[in-house]
């Protein structure tokens, strides 16, 4: 709790920005880490930075439970289940900076593959099991080791080519369970949650409501297709800022 006024002050805006990205402003959960690790060391923020993601998971399951794909879900998280409890094994052993590279450069070039599909106007995009299970082990093993899942779950709701409201209903459903599986891994295992790094959490609950308040009215704002390009323009600026 012993933070100067400037600390406090991006460690509340990397709370709005969660609620915004809870909302459907997808792709802001790469500042919000730059943010955080800006405060606390890099393991000790993923404990700080869970239950505010799991607030944020609240309130969009709530806000978008008529817009839930129950069959995408069943394809997508087995798989990142499987990719958390492979990282929450692994823990910090992993070298940060090869993890780092490698996490960018397979984003990277699987959004160029996105824009390729794109272009060619191709209805084909892989939505199968294997698509799905390949990025869902990605997905989980980025979100255990430093929730940055977001950029590969990107890459399968694209795939799917389903609505903006379907795309966010769906994906706070797979988060929100993901997020709660997280929990006794910091816990009990990790240690990166405390009574101390709670209380800052309960303090972020209004930063987290505003963000999401802001964040679904512009997600309103937003028509099918650009919603499409935005995803794709968020994914990519991920994969670019983890490379750096």
């Amino acid at each position: 709790m012993d933070l100067t006024t400037a600390q406090w002050f991006i460690v509340i805006a990397a709370s709005f920005l969660v609620g915004a990205t809870k909302a459907g402003l997808k792709g802001l959960g790469i500042i919000v880490v730059a943010l955080l690790v800006l405060v606390f060391e890099a393991k000790a923020q993923t404990g700080i930075l869970l239950p505010i993601l799991i607030i944020g998971d609240i309130l969009a399951v709530i806000y978008y439970k008529r817009h839930v794909k129950w069959h995408y879900l069943a394809k997508f998280l087995p798989a990142m289940i499987m990719g958390v409890f492979i990282a929450g094994y692994l823990g910090d052993q992993l070298p940060d900076e090869a993890f780092k590279k490698w996490l960018g450069g397979v984003v990277l070039v699987s959004v160029i593959i996105m824009l390729w599909w794109d272009y060619k106007g191709k209805d084909n995009v892989p939505n199968n099991w294997l698509f799905a299970g390949s990025s869902g082990v990605a997905a989980g093993f980025a979100t255990m080791i430093g929730n940055l899942a977001g950029a590969f779950a990107n890459m399968f709701f694209l795939a799917t080519r389903l609505p903006k409201n379907e795309i966010i209903g769906t994906s706070a459903w797979l988060f929100f369970i993901i997020n709660l599986i997280k929990l006794p891994i910091h816990i009990f295992s990790w240690e990166t949650i405390s009574m101390e790094t709670f209380k800052i959490d309960l303090l972020m609950i209004p930063a987290i409501l505003a963000g999401f308040w802001v964040g679904q009215k512009i997600v309103a704002l937003i028509n099918e297709r650009y919603y499409r390009y935005f995803l794709l323009i968020a994914t990519t600026i991920g994969a670019i800022v983890i490379l750096i």
